[in-house]
């Protein structure tokens, strides 16, 4: 018979022994992690340039959260989602890795929370002025939905609310959540990266002037080394990743072109803003002008990669607000912000993760553009106009005047139109088994090259506003009307040079699609009662099914026993 004690200590062991099995478990499990993302969009994974980013980090990066305190609901599912990003970057970094969540109003004083408040927004983290309602009391209060990402002596500011605005306050929060990765991760490399890929800004043609883009090159220079290229010489992109051509208004000789056709064959990547019609702007007022044809001498070159820009101009119902002189009032012009279909918001974008989820954009005199057939390149459209849209093919009679006018809603039915498109693939050459332009060296012509390319019917998309008032530059889709960085200008040029530079990389995390799967509320109203029933009986009687069965066989066990 097997004594009392001896089954103590039998159960003892047996506990010890489970118990160091689990330690050794846990101790495994923390050197060889084993991670398992069960949900249906894989909400918990990261891309895996984004797990190479964080496993080579050499200094510890510190994240600074500024979204804390009571908020509404759906800014605690954002903060909620922001800790698990972070949680699983952890994963990867390490002690590399280290962030804590910051509530911006705990400032003592006024002055002092006021003064937080505006570090915040010039290291690019914008307030938002959020309206909830608790215990039937309306409150008001502002949240800053963004991080500083520090490392050594840098640090960089990220905001994490974006999404396009136009579709609802949860659309967007859910589309802030589905780029969380991307926003930490393009911060964290920004501020890792030693070696800046290079961007040459091409010159020479008319293009736009310094004060026109100080954003943009404030921008690119925080994540690329910028410099100036005259295509004309050769030995000046030697050296260059991307080539920007912003707005030329004077045409490019054959000799760069040649150029350029063979810094694309050998794989260097291009971004394009092109003006096919050129508008005076001064002309506009009383009667107006007409929008004639730009002379670039780059029409043929793209013909041959597979798209056209053709001599039109897009107006949509859906413009941006410009100012006009409606009548006076007293000795004073009335002046009104009025929509002008020459300057369409772009809020319709492709499914490439260059232009997912991004917000509206700001356009002057765009044009369509046509793909035509180009053996090897693969054409993907970006942007496009809104479904109230029409083409207006040149000469184009542009004038102020015409605001003053009811149009015609039926006309405006041939969108959306594509306006901007990103070619990918095997170019060949414009120059293959052709005469090569005179002067050019001896060297063997590239007729075919694998290469990437945006090209955008706009070239004010990357303008800065001047402010009326103080004759400085504005930031890139900057709204005058409403007086606030209202368009996502810059985030589609940060986006597609990324993508341009570095396209198997963490741009790839823009993909992710988290789904919103909100409750039935027709079924939660008539339902009610019964679920919550449901919900607090079940456990009880399982509770108890379980009580009676355990007892029964207890019974049963215990019933023949001498």
């Amino acid at each position: 018979m097997v004594s009392r004690n001896s089954k103590i200590k039998t159960d003892v062991l047996r506990f010890l022994i489970g118990l160091m099995l689990l330690v050794i478990l846990n101790q495994l499990a923390g050197h060889f992690p084993v991670r398992w993302d069960l949900t249906e969009e894989k909400r918990f994974s990261i891309q895996p340039a984004t797990k190479e980013l964080l496993q080579n980090l050499e200094n510890v990066v510190y994240v600074d959260v500024y979204l804390d305190g009571e908020l509404p609901a759906g800014f605690a599912r954002l903060k909620k989602s922001i800790r698990e990003t972070l949680d699983e970057f952890r994963v990867y970094a390490g002690d590399n890795l280290q962030y804590k969540f910051v509530d911006p109003n705990q400032a003592t004083t006024a002055s002092t929370r006021n003064q937080f408040y505006g570090n915040l927004a010039e290291k690019g983290i914008q307030p938002s002025n959020v309206i909830d309602t608790r215990d039937g009391q309306r409150i008001e209060k502002l949240l800053f939905p963004g991080a500083i990402v520090a490392q050594g002596s840098q640090e960089r500011g990220v905001l994490l609310l974006k999404g396009n605005k136009g579709t609802g306050p949860d659309e967007q929060l859910n589309q802030s959540i589905e780029g969380l990765e991307y926003e930490l991760a393009a911060a964290i490399r920004g501020l890792s990266s030693n070696d800046q890929q290079r961007i040459g800004l091409v010159w020479g043609h008319g293009e736009l002037g310094d004060r026109d883009i100080v954003d943009l090159t404030t921008n690119l220079s925080e994540h690329y080394d910028l410099g100036d290229v005259n295509l004309s010489i050769y030995q000046d992109l030697i050296g260059y990743d991307a080539l920007l051509i912003l707005k030329p208004t004077q045409p490019f000789s054959e000799i760069e072109k040649y150029h350029l056709d063979q810094f694309l064959m050998q794989g260097g990547k291009a971004m394009m803003f092109l003006d096919a019609l050129q508008v005076d702007m001064d002309s506009i007022k009383g009667p107006g002008t007409f929008a004639f044809p730009f002379e670039t001498n780059l029409d043929d070159m793209l013909f041959r990669y597979g798209l056209r820009i053709n001599k039109d101009l897009v107006v949509d119902r859906l413009g941006q607000r410009y100012p006009i002189i409606v009548g006076t009032v007293g000795n004073q012009p009335n002046l009104q912000w009025m929509p002008w279909p020459f300057y369409p918001i772009i809020n319709r974008t492709g499914e490439h993760p260059i232009v997912k989820n991004l917000d509206a954009l700001s356009t002057k005199f765009t044009s369509s553009i046509d793909t035509v057939k180009a053996v090897g390149v693969i054409k993907i459209p970006l942007l496009f106009s809104s479904q109230y849209s029409m083409k207006v093919d040149y000469p184009v009679k542009v004038s102020l005047n015409d605001l003053r006018k009811d149009f015609n809603p039926e006309t405006f039915n041939q969108g959306p139109i594509p306006i901007a498109y990103l070619l990918e693939g095997n170019f060949t050459s414009l120059y293959k088994n052709r005469m090569l332009p005179r002067g050019v060296s001896t060297r063997p012509i590239i007729s075919e090259g694998n290469s990437k390319i945006i090209v955008v019917a706009d070239g004010d998309m990357m303008t800065s506003e001047i402010n009326p008032k103080t004759d400085q530059p504005l930031p890139m889709g900057f709204d005058l009307a409403s007086q606030q960085e209202a368009f996502a200008n810059k985030d589609f040029l940060l986006n597609s040079m990324s993508y341009l530079l570095n396209d198997q990389g963490i741009i790839n995390a823009r993909n992710k699609e988290i789904k919103i799967r909100p409750l039935d509320s027709i079924r939660i109203a008539g339902e009610r009662l019964s679920w919550q029933l449901f919900n607090l009986l079940t456990p009880l009687v399982l509770l108890v099914g379980y009580g009676i069965f355990r007892q029964f066989l207890r019974r049963r066990k215990y019933a023949n026993f001498k």
